[in-house]
């Protein structure tokens, strides 16, 4: 049986907060007792620009990699970037009203946490 718990969510992106549509562009996975967290992001652009063909690309993809930097302890994150890693999760998947924004949070059981953050990056987004 697995023996690491893991909590992970999803991220979204709503070009158009009016139409509410959105896609899935990546994970926020944390494995408290691997010391772990990561969130990978990748951005379907054919799928973007069906949603919203006058989308600014360049700075949505620089808003995904916050999250990325976030998740790694990149001091290009900034102050944040230096929280520890369960502030930093929380930090990740705290509600926001912007386009780009985390689902709710799930849970599971895990021997890796690397495994399970390609699987759902699969699984969900790509």
């Amino acid at each position: 049986m697995p023996a690491h718990s893991f909590d992970y969510a999803i991220i979204r992106l709503t070009p158009r907060i009016e139409r509410g549509e959105s896609i899935n562009v990546g994970v926020v996975v944390f494995c408290r007792t691997k010391r772990f967290l990561a969130a990978p992001t990748y951005c379907d652009l054919a799928r973007l620009q069906a949603l919203d063909p006058t989308c600014d690309i360049t700075t949505i993809q620089e808003h995904l990699a916050v999250f990325t930097a976030v998740a790694q302890g990149d001091p290009v994150a900034g102050p944040i970037g230096t929280l520890p890693l369960a502030e930093r999760f929380h930090w990740l998947v705290a509600p926001r009203s912007t386009i780009i924004a985390t689902g709710p949070v799930h849970c599971g059981l895990c021997d890796d946490p690397q495994v399970v953050v390609t699987q759902l990056l699969q699984k969900l987004v790509r």
